[in-house]
């Protein structure tokens, strides 16, 4: 009797001491979730073309702005890499970046908790005009033989040099490359390499760095935005349309301060969505996601010219100030157009 007293009292201690660890295990679940989203550290990644040099104030500005929000201390990543920003975001171990759309579709790809924070506005203030434009740009002085019939052709550029951005980069490769496969009646895939519908295929890592290369003579043809050139040069006439001429400026910074009064001519121009700062949700809590969208779209923020600078800035800012420009508040929804282009 004894002895089965004893082991009824024992199978009783095993069941409670098991009991205990179950609690704790849930405790110590909840503790490790609770972490990701009260940590005193957020960090913010970047792509490669704001992660230059010229680009510190914007990143120091945008630090500021998101530490007197959340009062966390941020970190800085940058990246010479579309992928590592990419990767960085979806993985969680960066939980906000500004990134294109297509990078933006990407990290989100590789985890739905990824979505997008605010855009940046059209000139009427509303995501009506939210959007920018990619180019694929040849020299001036060879313009006129990428034409056919007075026009331009996409199909002009079979056989020659070309410099994209990056293979994750929209304005710098998704959308100038589908633009030249569906010319050509070639997959999007087969532009990525030199030696079959290209001759030479480089890659600039950014889109000043696309700029180089054509500029420098090491391709005859180079795609790139218009936004992440706003520091190096203009346009002398209308943008939006084949044949709009960019002139990089005589001030203008490294990488392309040896390219001063260079200029070349667009044979194709296509809108592309405004980019994201886009949060990886799992990452960030609620109550500090709220506080970064109105820190954002607050006046004082629109006001800020390293944020939205005048056209005719000395310093231009993160985005050129037309109109009624401002940060806007989007979800995943508003990007089902890129979605569909990109096919992702």
């Amino acid at each position: 009797m004894e002895e089965t007293i004893l082991k009824i009292k024992h199978i009783l201690a095993a069941t409670a001491a098991l009991s205990l660890l179950v609690v704790a295990a849930g405790c110590s679940s909840k503790t490790t979730h609770a972490d990701k989203t009260s940590s005193k550290t957020l960090t913010v990644v970047f792509l490669p073309s704001e992660s230059s040099k010229e680009m510190t104030p914007v990143r120091t500005a945008l630090s500021k702005v998101l530490h007197k929000a959340t009062g966390k201390k941020i970190n800085v990543q940058t990246t010479t890499d579309y992928n590592v920003a990419i990767q960085a975001l979806a993985s969680g171990k960066a939980q906000l970046g500004l990134l294109g759309p297509d990078s933006y579709i990407e990290a989100r790809k590789q985890n739905s908790a990824v979505n997008p924070l605010v855009t940046y506005s059209g000139e009427s203030g509303t995501l009506k005009d939210a959007h920018y434009n990619s180019y694929v740009m040849v020299p001036k002085a060879k313009a006129d033989s990428y034409k056919d019939g007075g026009s331009y052709s996409l199909k002009k550029v079979k056989g020659q040099k070309i410099s994209f951005v990056s293979a994750t980069s929209t304005s710098g490769f998704a959308v100038p490359a589908g633009a030249i496969a569906a010319a050509n009646g070639v997959k999007k895939t087969d532009l990525q390499q030199g030696g079959g519908f290209f001759d030479k295929v480089l890659y600039g890592q950014s889109h000043p760095g696309s700029a180089v290369n054509l500029f420098n003579g090491d391709v005859d043809v180079a795609a790139f935005d218009d936004i992440d050139l706003v520091n190096y040069g203009k346009f002398t006439n209308d943008a939006t349309k084949a044949g709009a001429i960019f002139k990089i400026n005589d001030d203008a910074p490294a990488p392309l301060d040896k390219a001063k009064g260079k200029e070349s001519v667009a044979i194709s121009v296509a809108q592309v969505q405004n980019e994201p700062l886009a949060i990886n949700d799992k990452t960030v809590s609620k109550a500090d996601r709220a506080k970064i969208i109105k820190a954002l779209t607050a006046q004082s923020t629109t006001d800020n010219p390293i944020f939205f600078s005048k056209p005719d800035a000395k310093k231009p800012g993160l985005f050129t100030q037309t109109g009624k420009v401002h940060f806007m508040a989007i979800s995943d929804k508003w990007y089902a157009p890129t979605h569909e282009v990109l096919g992702k």
